[in-house]
């Protein structure tokens, strides 16, 4: 049970409300999945900011973007960073929030034309904080070498753009599957890793069906980790490819 000094955060990459093997919709099974833990703030990847073949292919598809949908589902105010367009529509990383909800800018980390990557960046004002909390949102690249370009692009950003007394969350989806880099980026900027904090090791979020890769992060600076877990079995083992990983986190 969390106090009203502290709040959950969730990190997912819903796989644009697909299943794994992306034969069915999904999204009215995320969205109860995700009303039943009760997050404060969520911190989505692969957000469908449109897409008109499967507008067309499925019934249960909605026509608005995947952000809106969600934030009207849950009561959360919505923000969308479009990182990837084709002919169909788009889609991106997206914050959606229980309190007041600023965006602020949706930084491009695209080093390669296969890969479009971003990260979102908003901040959020809990109730009674004298302070907002900045949200960073990522999703980055599937190569190593890719990856390391992003860090130090990520990296730069935060060093020029958000000061070092502000509370700061940069979560997502970091593909950082061999475990080598990404807690070098967070190391570089003083920030913790939630799970590692509170278990000893970082957790296995993917594939969702039997997971054993540790893909989603939330890396936290000026703020206590309470406690940190991964929502496995069902139905989030069928929901997407990806499971969602919580912090609860407070001042310090």
């Amino acid at each position: 049970m969390k106090n009203k000094n502290t709040f959950i955060l969730t990190s997912y990459n819903i796989h644009k409300g697909m299943s794994p093997l992306n034969r069915q919709v999904k999204m009215q099974g995320i969205a109860q999945a995700l009303e039943t833990v009760g997050s404060d703030i969520l911190c989505l990847q692969e957000v469908q900011g449109q897409n008109l073949k499967r507008n067309l292919q499925y019934n249960e598809y909605p026509d608005q973007s995947q952000h809106e949908w969600f934030g009207e589902f849950l009561h959360l105010q919505n923000s969308y960073g479009k990182n990837s367009e084709y002919d169909n529509g788009h889609h991106g990383n997206a914050v959606l929030s229980r309190f007041p909800l600023d965006p602020k800018h949706n930084v491009n980390i695209t080093v390669n034309k296969l890969e479009q990557r971003g990260v979102l960046h908003c901040e959020v004002h809990p109730v009674g904080w004298d302070m907002p909390v900045v949200v960073l949102c990522a999703h980055l690249n599937l190569f190593e070498h890719d990856r390391i370009k992003q860090y130090q692009a990520i990296s730069d950003y935060v060093r020029d753009e958000i000061s070092p007394e502000q509370p700061l969350i940069l979560a997502g989806d970091f593909n950082d599957w061999k475990k080598m880099s990404c807690d070098r980026l967070a190391s570089s900027l003083g920030m913790t890793e939630a799970f590692k904090h509170c278990h000893g090791k970082l957790s296995a979020t993917f594939p969702a069906k039997l997971p054993v890769l540790s893909l989603d992060r939330i890396y936290v600076r000026n703020l206590s980790i309470k406690r940190a877990w991964v929502h496995s079995g069902k139905p989030w083992s069928k929901l997407s490819d990806h499971l969602p990983i919580s912090a609860e986190l407070g001042l310090i």
